[in-house]
């Protein structure tokens, strides 16, 4: 193939991958290792990575370039920048979702998964095994993204220190919770004031304390939908959560809404009208 051929058709591709236009499965041999093609493909595309030589899949520009520009850059570069703490640490701040696809050894790295926990609660279940026993650093974890208690050992689900400080950061990761901690008062009223939907969660019994209701319709409106039958008949309650969302009317109890004083007053307070 002639020089002005070779450089035809390299153009031609150029163009197609600015265009998004370019089917990379089908990139002749001979254009595989070359930088230019592929420092443009991973701005677009950094799944493109995986279909450039060997040579270039260890080419820090290049795959730098890729995880600047998708949060599963680092996934086609080679092993040895998978193990490359430089890389690695600015593809988990891209995105945590990286971590995954990291070397074992840097699995090991706590500043590299306090970096990546911010982005991808998943990294607990990736990281080292000897990390996921140390409960010393899964509280910072919890302190950071308390979603990542789904991925936490059991023995740590069922540790109250642990799990309030997850419904702390992010009241939804009471799900995850041991069922013995759903029927602690102090876990449940801390993950509904962060997040009121998180009643759902609550055992039956804290559906029906007052306290643990009030803080979660305050948060979250129609968070009344989960409050016991005998609290969607409270007048206190059913005020706060028409507050925060009038919504919530639709799961009170039905005498309010034959209620015509209580219309009035909700009327005149915040200029509901049922």
């Amino acid at each position: 193939m002639g020089l002005r051929l070779v450089w035809w058709i390299k153009k031609k591709i150029l163009q197609l991958i600015k265009e998004d236009k370019f089917e990379f499965d089908k990139l002749p041999e001979q254009y595989k290792k070359d930088k230019d093609i592929f420092l443009l493909a991973v701005k677009i595309h950094s799944y493109a990575l995986k279909h450039a030589d060997e040579s270039l899949k260890k080419d820090k520009t290049i795959v730098m370039e890729a995880i600047n520009n998708s949060i599963t850059g680092l996934k086609y570069a080679d092993k040895s920048l998978k193990n490359d703490k430089k890389i690695v640490l600015s593809a988990v701040k891209k995105h945590g979702y990286n971590f995954q696809f990291v070397s074992d050894d840097l699995k090991k790295d706590k500043k590299i998964i306090l970096e990546a926990i911010k982005t991808y609660s998943t990294t607990l279940e990736y990281m080292d095994v000897n990390l996921k026993n140390d409960k010393k650093f899964i509280l910072k974890l919890m302190k950071i993204n308390g979603s990542a208690l789904e991925y936490a050992n059991k023995i740590h689900r069922n540790d109250k220190e642990l799990v309030i400080q997850a419904v702390k950061n992010y009241g939804g990761a009471l799900k995850h919770a041991d069922e013995s901690l759903k029927k602690d008062k102090t876990i449940v009223l801390a993950a509904v004031k962060n997040a009121g939907y998180a009643l759902e969660h609550a055992d039956e019994s804290l559906k029906k304390d007052k306290e643990i209701v009030l803080a979660a319709v305050k948060n979250f409106g129609t968070s009344l939908m989960n409050a016991d039958e005998s609290l969607k008949k409270d007048k206190e309650i059913v005020l706060a959560a028409v507050k925060q969302d009038a919504y919530a009317m639709n799961f009170a109890d039905s005498r309010f809404i034959d209620d015509k004083d209580f219309r009035d007053y909700l009327y005149e307070l915040e200029g509901y009208d049922f």
